[in-house]
């Protein structure tokens, strides 16, 4: 059985999804605010390496764990609403990029999996 990660289309699937992904994200104006003081060539590096270990490819993920990675955001008011439009954007992202549904809800699922964490709950 493949990976979620080779089934999306392995790592250039996932470096295109991450771009096109943080474009939405930053022109969506109930997220994009978070995103104003950050290097976002960093952060989409991070992205990558997270995804890529969260579907099952090789694991290269060496930044901080989802809580204190968004503790600082959880200061400045990140809530249920935003981590509603993050996985919004996630969706969209991979619909347009003609990913099938059922990886979509695989996607998602994995996604809402981290979003106590992400919320410091």
């Amino acid at each position: 059985m493949s990976t979620l990660f080779e089934q999306l289309g392995g790592e250039s699937a996932v470096n295109a999804a991450v771009d096109l992904f943080y474009r939405r994200v930053l022109a969506d104006d109930r997220i994009a605010h978070f995103f104003d003081d950050v290097d976002m060539e960093r952060q989409a590096a991070k992205q990558k390496a997270f995804l890529t270990m969260a579907f099952g490819g090789p694991h290269n993920y060496t930044g901080q764990d989802m809580r204190r990675g968004h503790a600082h955001l959880v200061k400045r008011g990140l809530n249920d609403s935003h981590f509603d439009a993050v996985a919004e954007n996630l969706g969209a992202t991979l619909k347009e990029m003609g990913v099938a549904q059922n990886l979509i809800d695989q996607v998602l699922a994995i996604a809402e999996s981290t979003r106590n964490d992400v919320l410091n709950r």
